[in-house]
């Protein structure tokens, strides 16, 4: 995946990582997250952002609308969200809330 392309990575292990996890696997990355959430039903309106954002969901879930593309990427627990900048995109909280950790790239 090249930073321009949306990428989702599922995570695949039976035991879903805590947040000092996935922290880890940023900071590897040389990224430096920081922690949102939102109740449930959130909904976030289509926008877009001048940077690169990766996302882990912690706990929960949340749905993902990419509407020039006609997609719709929902995402639990472990998930991963590689969003390029300049990308239209809204969001919607899934029914038990959310919790993710993001990090940019320049």
């Amino acid at each position: 995946m090249t930073h321009s392309e949306v990428g989702v990575e599922r995570w695949a292990d039976d035991t879903t990582p805590d947040e000092a996890q996935i922290r880890r696997m940023l900071a590897d990355e040389g990224l430096r997250p920081y922690s949102w959430s939102n109740g449930p039903g959130d909904v976030y309106a289509a926008h877009t952002h001048s940077y690169h954002k990766v996302i882990y969901v912690v706990s929960g879930s949340i749905t993902f609308g990419l509407p020039e593309r006609g997609e719709n990427v929902q995402l639990a627990a472990g998930d991963r969200l590689d969003l390029p900048a300049d990308i239209v995109h809204d969001a919607v909280v899934g029914p038990h809330g959310v919790v993710c950790l993001e990090a940019h790239r320049g």
